[in-house]
């Protein structure tokens, strides 16, 4: 009889709503919603940076191929990544941001706007976060409620989605949310908890921004963020985190 080498199976997020698991290089995500993982499919296809190669897509299932390298960094941790691999990856954001967005509808800004005042209204009354660390936040978050000019955005671009091999940037994962949106909220996205880092993704993004529209950014996803990662089994109260990112704002 052959001997076949065992594959391990590692559960790297899990919730109500999505679940991606690997199996050697083979990511396997399942989502609730098979729209999703339409919408992600469409957007690696017309990205014009590195993703996944797509290996098959049966909704509501999408297996892709792992990419090279490490992670950009982590939420509440200190990032390993040099100076050029950060700036690397303002580089390629501006590369994406340069394309011509998607042709299905991004989120609109009455919709953040009520979101985020439904938000905080659910943190003070369910007391998960003090009314003035909310108030005080929810100010701030102010400046990123303007128009903008949409462009092709990654809409989840956390520092675990950006894979890095030295000082290259070799690709980026889960599309899910990608679409027209403000370039100023990936900069945001990226960054968050990372502030040390914005003067580097910035000189590779090679563009002038709003810092306090960043600020705003940081401050309006993590008020939108605290609960729905509090009820999915994530800790936003970990030092570095979302919480402490609000905190910083005091």
């Amino acid at each position: 009889m052959a001997v076949v080498d065992e594959v391990e199976v590692e559960v790297v997020v899990a919730h109500r709503e999505r679940t991606t698991l690997r199996v050697g290089d083979v990511f396997l995500k399942i989502d609730a919603h098979p729209t999703r993982i339409d919408s992600e499919v469409a957007a690696m296809a017309m990205a014009p940076i590195p993703t996944p190669a797509v290996l098959w897509h049966k909704p509501p299932v999408l297996a892709i191929t792992a990419l090279p390298g490490t992670a950009l960094g982590r939420l509440g941790e200190p990032s390993t990544a040099s100076s050029a691999a950060w700036a690397a990856a303002g580089a390629a954001i501006r590369t994406l941001h340069d394309t011509p967005p998607p042709p299905w509808p991004g989120r609109s800004l009455d919709g953040i706007a009520s979101d985020l005042d439904r938000e905080c209204e659910r943190l003070v009354t369910q007391g998960i976060l003090p009314s003035d660390l909310v108030t005080r936040n929810r100010r701030v978050a102010e400046a990123a409620l303007r128009p903008w000019t949409p462009v092709f955005t990654h809409g989840d671009l956390q520092i675990t989605h950006v894979f890095v091999d030295g000082d290259d940037v070799t690709g980026v994962i889960d599309w899910s949310e990608g679409g027209p949106g403000d370039a100023l909220f990936d900069l945001a996205t990226l960054t968050l908890g990372h502030p040390e880092r914005l003067d580097d993704v910035l000189a590779g993004y090679g563009a002038d921004v709003d810092l306090d529209v960043i600020r705003a950014w940081w401050s309006l996803r993590s008020l939108l963020a605290v609960r729905w990662l509090a009820e999915h089994g994530f800790d936003p109260f970990q030092p570095g985190c979302e919480v402490d990112v609000l905190r910083a704002r005091m």
